[in-house]
């Protein structure tokens, strides 16, 4: 093993681990969970992955960017990222600068785009084969939403066309990402079959998360980012033009096409829990990670069902807290074989209603 490989997760200044802990919390309550929920080093190592991968994310969705900045400073962040690139994440800082609001108009997003120079260099202090891992995909992330923002440039913000550009953007936002998590997962010694299917599946457990997400934040998107998820295809079936999307007229049209949506996301149910039955416990990965938001998921599903048109009027739509806390005390109870039974249960009523299997 070399020297560089051997290093720990926390090399000079655990303070910047600690600050990138503390971000995560701040940009995604959902990932916070995953992240608080895995042991380390895992913990770290799912934590500074996705954080390299919000701040791209934060450009792509930024209104007051111009498209073709936005993708400039994308590719510029995507050099950074190589490790054969002499760019540096203080001249991605420097790019950004302009564009950041000020620091006390900052959201915890632009908090970390701030930061990406700390970001970067505590990053750079995982080991090698970590970053290995890690970088590939983010990488992939980077390019494609810099591809997609060129691609709707005219626009002035993303509109899907169809369902199959949908299922292209969903691979690059979060199939990425499963990816990233199963290249971290797979660095140990696994069969060839259980590294198969973990990689046959990967790419489904991310598209399920994302599509949730194009579902139920239609208004959202729409009104802070100026992109229109939902396809055009879709809309027009309704009568529909996208950037009609929040228009209260068209709020039960537009409520099917997120009813079609979330019909959609479904059929990556299964493969999505065939990656949870095979994710290897190594270096401190936990189940109740990656359960925690697949199950999250199937009941978001289940309340777009119920209610679609929250969706699109800006109600929102979303599972309570009390379900929160009994998915998360019932996946730390209970192992792989409790994941179905807790699947169908979700699906249906609140799992918080539920009684948890026996033991």
């Amino acid at each position: 093993m070399s020297e560089d490989a051997a290093r720990p997760v926390v090399d000079d200044d655990a303070a910047d681990l600690d600050w990138c802990h503390d971000a995560v919390r701040g940009v995604s309550r959902t990932f916070a969970l995953t992240v608080d929920v895995l042991d380390e080093p895992m913990s770290s190592y799912i934590c500074l992955g996705y954080l390299v991968c919000r701040v791209a994310d934060t450009v792509e969705d930024a209104e007051q960017i111009p498209p073709a900045e936005q993708a400039t400073l994308l590719e510029t962040y995507d050099a950074v990222l190589d490790p054969e690139d002499p760019t540096t994440a203080a001249e991605f800082r420097a790019d950004v600068d302009e564009w950041l609001p000020a620091p006390d108009e900052r959201s915890d997003d632009w908090e970390a785009v701030a930061e990406t120079e700390r970001v970067i260099a505590t990053f750079e202090g995982l080991p090698a084969d970590v970053r290995s891992a890690i970088v590939p995909p983010a990488r992939e992330l980077v390019t494609g939403m810099a591809e997609f923002v060129r691609r709707h440039a005219a626009s002035g913000g993303l509109r899907i066309d169809d369902r199959a550009e949908l299922e292209e953007y969903c691979y690059y936002a979060a199939g990425t990402v499963g990816n990233l998590i199963t290249n971290l997962l797979t660095r140990g010694d696994l069969s060839e079959e259980r590294v198969e299917t973990l990689y046959d599946t990967a790419e489904e457990f991310g598209l399920l998360l994302q599509l949730v997400n194009v579902a139920k934040d239609v208004h959202d998107d729409y009104a802070t980012e100026n992109n229109v998820y939902l396809p055009a295809t879709w809309l027009a079936d309704e009568g529909v033009q996208q950037d009609a999307v929040t228009d209260p007229a068209n709020r039960s049209a537009v409520g099917r096409v997120v009813g079609r949506t979330a019909n959609f996301a479904r059929t990556f149910v299964d493969d999505a829990e065939t990656y949870l039955e095979h994710v290897p416990l190594v270096d401190g990965n936990t189940l109740e990670a990656w359960s925690i938001p697949f199950l999250l998921a199937v009941g978001t599903l289940r309340e777009l069902s119920a209610t679609p048109e929250r969706a699109v009027d800006g109600r929102g739509v979303k599972v309570s807290r009390e379900e929160v806390f009994a998915v998360v005390a019932a996946t730390s109870e209970h192992g792989r074989e409790s994941l179905s039974e807790f699947r169908d249960s979700i699906a249906t009523r609140p799992f918080h209603r539920t009684a948890p299997p026996a033991d």
